[in-house]
């Protein structure tokens, strides 16, 4: 059973930046595939961005040019840097390692404008 534990989250005025970290368990870390997703109420998750194992990013177009997701294999953990940061982009954010189809618990981001 893999782990996930999200953080990061917060409240940020419109232009401000936060940085999310997904931490997850596992040997095998360098091997999963890990991805954000957002979600708002009533809504479906979205994804956000993913990285593979080799290193290579996707994003929706939403998230492109403003978010980055980046892996650090030594500490079992996924980032997402948020900058530029939109009233829209409210949501709680989650982290699931696609291998497994696991999620973490999630966390809140707050943009006031």
């Amino acid at each position: 059973q893999v782990q996930v534990t999200e953080s990061g989250g917060g409240s940020v005025h419109a232009g401000g930046s936060l940085r999310l970290s997904c931490a997850a368990s596992g040997s095998n870390f360098r091997l999963y595939v890990v991805a954000w997703y957002r979600q708002t109420p009533g809504n479906q998750r979205d994804l956000v961005a993913a990285i593979l194992p080799s290193g290579n990013t996707n994003y929706a177009d939403f998230a492109k040019g403003r978010f980055t997701i980046s892996r650090d294999n030594t500490v079992n953990t996924v980032y997402l840097q948020m900058n530029s940061l939109e009233s829209n982009d409210t949501a709680v954010y989650y982290c699931k390692v696609e291998n497994y189809a696991a999620w973490g618990q999630g966390t809140q981001v707050t943009v006031s404008s």
